[in-house]
């Protein structure tokens, strides 16, 4: 075989069950390791509840995608499903939105690991060892993710075995250690404290767009992206429920812990179970860190590969077939936001900024159903529009409980994202006509 014959592109080597365990690692991350205590402080055992809501909202969300993501194998996700529909702009923002979500995003898991290993020693959580701990971490799945995604596949895979083993054990051991007088629904929440733990809750079943940002390395993405979706939202939806009524039942300073599986652990395994739960709430965040640094590094490249940004960040490795340029980007702004961000400021940015991506593919997917440009969808949805417009009601609601410095600070992102975008366009409209 010739040089010029050897493939150039992403290597397509990720098939079904690899993507499954993509969206699990993705979902089930750090948020479930720290949200049970914010949420039932501000909704008590109704708490609950508010994971019914986020599930129900979220499945709606993922039914659009799971549409959308069935007409289009290119890397980008979100991206390219509203480039193709609402043209280059929103695409750009869109893209733009989603790489500010999943770089802020894993910051805040970043941040919530140390925490979790203060738990086994306080001197980690800060300082120096705080700092080697993050340098070591990013530096070790930056050279994994350069060097191969099937070698990144194969440790989230790994991985997600390892991450759900204890959380399914703390389940187990759990529900047979709840006191049901902790379980007190008398005192019903506002509206507006519901609507925030909603939207706290959001950030943990976000990381699902891990795998339809990834279809460009995808077997076969049109097929297998809905199966995956689907089933990893399932089962996540039913876990969480489950971790939160044991929380509920065997901690009763639930609302005040900052590690709250760990100390729900405690009560009913004693401090060697604790320890265990920390344990693997580490590996949990590593992997959920793992298939984060796959997204992160992949949009940027996407939107290099349609002349948005510059060229250099859609070079590929020529071994590897990796986009080692934009792995290296990513890689460096992660580090120096984690080392200056705290948990819940990037937390909330991150879910403000996933929502607007949802809503923006929400509204591409009649458009893209209309479209004769984009091949047909493997995966109709039935009922019309009902499912599409209830999931824009939902991340409307939800954003409308946002507070206004996060949402401000999103707002300035955008901003930035649309100079950057005008500001590319106008610098390659004088470069072509120079060079004419």
């Amino acid at each position: 075989m010739t040089a010029a014959a050897e493939p150039r592109g992403l290597s397509r080597a990720l098939g079904r069950w690899d993507l499954v365990a993509l969206v699990l690692n993705g979902i089930v991350g750090a948020g479930i390791f720290g949200l049970p205590s914010k949420v039932h402080a501000l909704l008590g055992a109704w708490g609950i509840a508010a994971i019914m809501a986020c599930a129900l909202i979220m499945t709606l969300v993922i039914l659009c995608f799971a549409e959308v993501s069935s007409r289009f194998s290119e890397t980008g996700g979100p991206y390219i499903y509203v480039r193709e529909a609402l043209g280059p702009f929103a695409g750009f923002e869109t893209g733009w939105l989603l790489w500010i979500a999943r770089l802020t995003g894993i910051c805040a898991i970043g941040n919530l690991m140390i925490q979790y290993l203060a738990f086994l020693n306080p001197a980690l959580g800060s300082g120096w060892p705080r700092q080697l701990i993050l340098v070591g971490t990013l530096g070790l799945l930056t050279v994994l993710h350069i060097t191969g995604v099937k070698r990144a596949a194969l440790v989230g895979n790994v991985i997600t075995i390892a991450k759900l083993a204890p959380l399914l054990i703390f389940v187990g051991v759990g529900l047979g250690a709840i006191e049901p007088a902790r379980f007190d629904f008398s005192v019903v929440p506002s509206n507006a404290n519901f609507s925030s733990a909603v939207l706290l809750l959001g950030f943990a079943f976000v990381g699902w767009e891990t795998a339809v940002v990834a279809a460009g390395e995808l077997r076969d993405p049109r097929r297998d992206t809905p199966f995956a979706l689907l089933l990893g939202v399932s089962m996540v939806a039913v876990l969480y429920m489950a971790i939160q009524v044991v929380s509920i039942g065997t901690l009763a300073g639930l609302a005040d812990s900052e590690r709250p599986l760990a100390d729900a652990s405690r009560a009913f395994m004693g401090s060697a179970g604790a320890s265990f739960i920390v344990a693997g709430a580490v590996v949990s965040m590593l992997g959920t860190l793992n298939g984060g640094m796959l997204t992160v590094s992949r949009l940027p490249f996407a939107m290099a590969e349609q002349g948005q940004l510059p060229a250099m960040l859609a070079s590929v490795h020529p071994r590897y077939r990796t986009p080692v340029p934009a792995i290296l980007l990513s890689a460096v702004i992660i580090l120096g936001l984690t080392l200056t961000s705290t948990y819940l400021y990037v937390l909330t940015i991150s879910t403000i900024a996933r929502l607007l991506v949802f809503a923006a593919t929400c509204v591409s997917l009649p458009i893209l159903r209309r479209s004769e440009a984009t091949r047909p969808a493997l995966f109709r949805l039935r009922g019309g529009l009902a499912i599409p417009a209830a999931a824009l009601v939902f991340i409307i609601w939800l954003l409308a409980s946002t507070s206004l410095t996060e949402s401000r600070d999103v707002g300035i992102a955008a901003l930035a994202g649309a100079l950057l975008y005008f500001g590319g366009r106008a610098a390659r409209s004088t470069h072509a006509t120079r060079g004419g």
